[in-house]
């Protein structure tokens, strides 16, 4: 059985400036448990908006989110995405100061782990996206895909049940930009982790099981959205 987290949009909106401008209007959908889905569209859509709202790092002006049977309103953010949100950036984010292990394992803090647990941890995360021999190298001195990689490696070091990844091919050439998506897969596929991936690039877009478009704010064809199911239910 998959270890991913259902995800339940329901008639989400969001607006700012007292509600002048509106960046997601009126948006339901639903991601099955373990499914790949990308979220698509112009820049200005409201794909990143989207994201910051299932990752509970902003809240909808209207509707309801429900990820693993969760109101992502009634939950601790900090512990939601502690434990079951993973996130990966365009920009990897990752402190130039601190190896690659040490950027892991940052995200391991305050989980009851000791260090030798999260060493450990940070090696076999690493292993995993294919930076076994990295780990003591400093970002400044990895490319552009391996910094993304751990990057990915810190996102999965809480073994989320939903992982959200942000344009993270936006600032990797294409070959390497392809790596990433693989990546994604492979683990989607071992880990039965469920992933919503925000692209501008069709052939990101095309990796996916699914793809959602959107346009000013709006899914733009209803039918490849599943409806959601009552939150309640």
């Amino acid at each position: 059985m998959s270890r991913g987290a259902e995800v339940v949009v329901d008639h989400v909106s969001r607006s700012f400036d007292d509600g002048r401008i509106a960046a997601l209007v009126d948006v339901s959908f639903r991601v099955a448990p373990g499914e790949y889905v990308a979220i698509t569209g112009p820049s200005g859509c409201g794909k990143s908006t989207l994201l910051n709202l299932i990752g509970a790092l902003d809240r909808p002006t209207a509707g309801e989110i429900v990820v693993g049977g969760e109101r992502i309103g009634a939950v601790d953010g900090d512990g939601y995405r502690g434990s079951v949100v993973g996130f990966v950036f365009q920009f990897h984010n990752l402190i130039p100061t601190l190896t690659a292990s040490e950027n892991v394992q940052l995200a391991m803090f305050g989980h009851g782990l000791g260090r030798a647990a999260r060493v450990e941890r940070a090696r076999e995360l690493l292993a995993e996206v294919g930076l076994a021999e990295r780990a003591a190298a400093y970002p400044p001195t990895l490319s552009g895909g391996e910094r993304q990689r751990v990057a990915v490696a810190r996102a999965l070091a809480n073994e989320p049940r939903l992982l959200l990844a942000d344009e993270p091919t936006g600032a990797l050439d294409s070959a390497t930009g392809a790596q990433i998506v693989t990546l994604l897969r492979r683990l989607r596929e071992q880990r039965g982790t469920t992933v919503l991936l925000v692209t501008n690039d069709p052939e990101v877009a095309a990796s996916a099981d699914r793809i959602l478009p959107i346009r000013d704010g709006r899914i733009e064809d209803a039918t490849r959205a599943a409806a959601p199911r009552s939150a309640s239910g």
